[in-house]
């Protein structure tokens, strides 16, 4: 069974993805928890509700569309970091960088409380009086949190098969395996295969299958550099495809990446000519590898067209030293070329000190080579690194021809948002769009939408287009400017109770075992006990599960939020003045006088051992509350009793490293240097009009405590003028009608664009993946083409492989006469047996077999013998639940049977294999049309499209020679021969049993 759910992503000109794979068992694996540039958390609502049953989760890109509500989740959704997550290197580091970078750059990452939420208080109308404007902010993570969040997940390699382990609330997987393979478009970037039982699923969203500057394509004709002309065995023929529509109807540019990035050059060259600024929107981890690799290597292009101008190239982004930092670790996972260019580096005798003195000297003849290996790869000399809002302003204000490289694409927070704002009065400054845009019908258009649809509608659909530049004729944009305040006393209480009903929540979910679940009442019952209790096992318990802000607030603020209703018997203990309680009309507990009871949790050995108790001081991340990371010594900080604390201090003294932080911090402002990879120009001069900033993690803003969203809306007059370069990394058309056919899947299902992109590629690969080439005379064995799925967001559908399968019980005696046989890792038999419903004879026959003497042994110690009479056993032969039972056959019934069985063949034979099994035995072997091969210039083998294979071969005369065959009819007859006993080796011959 496969069950396909998309979440966000299925004909939407959302580019968040977020899918939900459902397999035999109950098994549920989620893949991708992606958001938009809106960050609404409604849209996570349905995410939310599929947690408690998720198995495991996949990540497969770098990017905010891929993962960028996984801190999110994490932070404020019980149970999701129980989940395991699984991903490959590059996508775990670059992760936490991105994630990083969005919450330092913008608010609206934080997410607002949703309004349904906010309206289920009481206060939502009596103190507000009208709740629907109120765009109250959630905690965001920390940097020590999302460090956190990111060290949960299992790293893997590529094409490395894996068993992954389910969550503690999922069945059991059942030889579940995972294995990822490369998918381009970013760096990590993943094809997910999965394999469960009969099904074989290939999950390929944003692949590109063209070999770049940093990233190497796809995976699907082999590894980078195999040249293959056929999809990999573990890719092809899978029961289901996943793959993303978005690019459907896209056109690459003739002449590849080398034309691309011709033209990009030439836009900036352009530009900087002329004295304008040069802005380049690209997202902070994915594709910014491959636009500051190619801006570094093409330097001498670009100071050149400045014609002696003083030029700048910056890169801007809250987190892109740390980016950089890692990319430069992870050079495995790149393109060879970047490899090389590290060993020459490395080789370089301009490396060592005395030699790197003399080239500074040197005259600006060198060749292009010699620069290219003054630095490693994404060290860069030429790129000034820009991780602060004040540098980047100064950078924006000086005189002369810039180029910036700025995140985000979507123009709408981070550096690009600042830079646009300030570039648009200018008709000299260009902006490039790297990347096409789905324009939506029912929302706002975003400030990139409506640049894109200014030039969509001045360059047309022309194939040459991506070379037109327009000019933006002062055309008035939107533009939204987001800042935050602190909340109204009016809307406190309002916050107070969402907190509260959190805490709720999280207490009764986030419990150390799922069978040990508590109600409500019994949570109110546990606070109101602990809160004179001063045992380290409940203070230990409350560690990660309640928001930060709630964890510190006082024992009186617990009560908001609980109406009477809510309370319930526990009024009598919870408020004040309360001695009477209704009980008529109440049942069970409700009726008697609430009592508290400290449960003990234990097992069948005793009482539950806690490994935290026993660790030493210095190996606790926490002892009373104080952060022991970098020292006990680096954490003291005395409150007086009484003393007051600001919201903030409230707020961050729950978290986990806070202290060690703030120190830190210190500490890199004292060491902060001018070690910044653009503090020095390429013609050598100090950088010291702009303060240099360490490489290190992005300055976060600690919480505030609650704030709210404020967004002003401004009219932006638009002077500069308007490029476009395609540096999506995407799928094309012409990419996806070559190789669907060649993976040929069962089913198809088509996610990840918008819908007419989907229906465009939905029409296209039904006309591709329907088989031809069947005889008229065979119609009876014909397969049909494909299925072709199309869902929209929310929608299931059933893509289960279309075979007749059933589970049965093998006996014991059938199984001992069994002859199993190995096809690609699998047992195969073929067996004739009697097929009979399970009885209560045949149940407690095989349940004492498969006893040990040492169960049995327990078994009588505890008296659980004994107690067996008590329980209703069915007698002999009565029927019982169960699959049912293949025994062997009656000695009448298997001599009928025995001369009927044939032996089958099992296993799928290429033609390609066949041709060099045939080569190696000196016969020459070609191909002649499509699916035939010609042995021997006399025997031609063909495959049609359901498998079978065909061999024929042609009587000649005497005194005719085959060529590689001996000759004449006794030749064809040995070729033949040969032929066929070299097919049957590469099949399995299974005889009936």
């Amino acid at each position: 069974m496969f069950n396909f759910t998309s979440l966000l992503g299925a004909q939407s000109n959302s580019t968040a993805s977020q899918s939900i794979l459902e397999l035999d068992g109950g098994v549920k694996i989620l893949v991708d928890c992606g958001w938009d540039e809106t960050f609404d958390a409604e849209r996570l609502s349905e995410l939310e509700k599929h947690i408690p049953t998720l198995s495991i989760i996949l990540l497969t890109h770098a990017t905010t569309a891929h993962l960028g509500a996984f801190a999110h989740c994490c932070k404020h959704f019980p149970l999701f970091t129980r989940i395991p997550v699984y991903a490959t290197n590059p996508v775990i580091a670059l992760g936490k960088t991105l994630l990083q970078d969005i919450y330092a750059s913008t608010p609206l990452a934080r997410a607002t409380i949703p309004q349904a939420a906010l309206s289920e208080s009481p206060y939502a109308v009596s103190s507000t009086g009208d709740s629907t404007n109120t765009k109250i902010l959630l905690q965001p993570p920390t940097v020590d949190e999302i460090t956190g969040y990111f060290s949960l997940v299992h790293p893997l390699k590529y094409s490395q098969p894996h068993e992954p382990t389910p969550s503690p609330f999922s069945p059991p997987l059942n030889g579940l395996t995972i294995a990822a393979y490369s998918a381009g478009h970013s760096l990590g970037g993943t094809i997910w295969h999965i394999q469960h039982g009969l099904e074989s699923i290939v999950y390929a969203v944003d692949w590109n299958q063209a070999r770049e500057h940093v990233l190497s394509g796809a995976a699907w004709l082999g590894p980078a550099g195999a040249g293959g002309a056929e999809v990999i065995d573990s890719l092809r023929r899978p029961t289901a495809l996943v793959c993303s529509s978005r690019g459907a109807e896209r056109i690459i540019l003739p002449g590849g990446i080398k034309k691309r990035d011709e033209v990009l050059l030439g836009h900036i060259k352009e530009t900087v000519k002329n004295g304008g600024t040069v802005l380049i929107p690209s997202d902070s981890t994915a594709r910014i590898l491959e636009l500051s690799f190619l801006l570094e290597s093409s330097w001498p292009e670009i100071r050149d067209a400045s014609e002696g101008q003083k030029l700048k190239v910056w890169l801007a982004s809250r987190s892109c030293g740390a980016t950089m930092r890692q990319a430069r670790s992870m050079l495995e996972w790149m393109e060879e070329g970047i490899v090389r260019d590290f060993e020459a580096f490395s080789s370089h005798p301009s490396n060592t000190t005395k030699q790197k003195g003399h080239q500074r000297t040197s005259s600006k003849q060198d060749s292009a080579a010699a620069e290219n290996v003054q630095s490693a790869p994404f060290d860069f000399k030429r790129l000034k690194i820009v991780e602060s809002a004040s540098r980047f302003g100064r950078a924006l204000s000086q005189e002369g021809p810039k180029v910036i490289l700025a995140s985000d694409v979507s123009l709408e927070w981070g550096f690009s948002h600042a830079a646009v704002r300030q570039l648009a009065a200018d008709p000299k400054n260009l902006i490039i769009l790297t990347e096409y845009t789905s324009l939506s019908k029912d929302d706002e258009p975003t400030l990139q939408q409506y640049l894109w649809s200014l030039y969509e509608k001045q360059a047309g659909t022309a194939d040459d287009n991506a070379t037109v530049v327009i000019s933006g004729n002062g055309a008035s944009a939107k533009c939204t400017s987001i800042s935050t305040e602190p909340l109204s006393q009016a809307e406190t209480p309002l916050y107070q109770s969402y907190l509260a009903r959190q805490r709720q929540m999280q207490n009764t979910l986030q419990t150390g075992q799922a069978s040990n679940l508590e109600t409500s009442a019994d949570i109110i019952d546990d606070r109101s006990s602990a809160s004179s209790s001063t045992s380290e096992d409940s203070d230990d318990e409350q560690q990660g599960k309640i928001l930060n802000v709630s964890a510190v607030m006082s024992q009186s603020r617990h009560k908001l939020g609980l109406s009477d209703a809510e309370l319930g018997i526990n009024i009598l203990l919870r408020r004040k003045g309360m001695h009477d309680w209704e009980v008529r009309g109440k049942k069970g507990r409700e009726k008697m006088f609430p009592f508290t009871g400290k449960r003990k949790k234990n097992d069948e050995f005793g009482d539950l051992i806690r490994p935290e108790e026993y660790l030493r001081a210095e190996e606790r991340d926490d002892v009373d509350g104080e952060d022991m990371r970098n020292g006990a010594e680096s954490t003291k900080k005395d409150n007086a009793v009484g003393e007051k604390r600001k919201w903030g201090d409230m707020a961050v003294q729950s978290t986990n490293g806070v202290q060690a932080r703030r120190m830190s911090n210190g500490v890199n402002k004292r060491r902060r240097t001018a070690e910044d990879g653009g503090s020095v120009s390429a013609e050598g001069d100090e950088d010291s009009e702009l303060s240099s900033e360490d490489e290190g993690e992005p300055q976060m803003q600690e919480p505030e405590g609650p704030r709210k969203l404020v967004v002003k809306e401004e009219s932006l007059q638009l002077n500069l003028r308007i490029a476009f370069v395609d540096f999506s990394g995407l799928h094309d058309k012409r990419s996806l009608q070559m190789l669907i056919p060649l993976i040929r899947p069962r089913k198809l299902i088509l996610v990840g664009g918008d819908e007419a992109e989907t229906q465009a590629l939905a029409t296209d690969c039904r006309k591709l993946l329907a088989v031809g080439g069947v005889d008229a005379a065979d119609s009876q064995n014909e397969e049909k083409g494909a299925d072709v799925f199309t869902p929209v967001t929310g929608e299931t559908v059933d893509a289960s492989v279309d075979t007749n399968a059933w589970i049965v019980k093998l006996s014991d005696p059938l199984v001992r006469i069994l002859k199993w046989q190995n096809v690609r890792g699998l047992g195969v038999v073929a067996l004739t047996g009697l097929l009979e419903l399970p009885t209560a004879s045949s149940e407690s026959t095989e349940a004492d077999a498969q006893e040990t003497p040492k169960a049995k042994k327990l078994k009588a110690i505890k008296g659980e013998q004994q107690d067996m009479p008590q329980i209703d056993v069915p007698v002999d032969g009565q029927q019982v639940s169960g699959p049912p039972i293949l025994d062997i056959l009656p000695s009448n019934m298997a001599a009928a049977t025995r001369t009927a069985t044939a032996p089958l063949h099992v296993g799928d034979l290429r033609l390609a294999d066949l041709r060099k099994l045939m080569q190696a035995a000196g016969y020459t072997a070609e191909f002649r049309g499509e699916g035939t091969l010609l042995v021997g210039g006399i025997v031609a083998v063909r495959k049609s499209g359901t498998g079978r294979i065909e061999v024929e071969g042609a009587m000649l005369g005497s005194d005719t020679m085959g060529n590689g065959g001996p000759g004449g009819s006794s030749g064809v007859t040995k070729t033949f021969y040969e032929v066929k006993k070299k097919i049957y080796e590469g099949l399995a011959v299974v005889a009936g049993s």
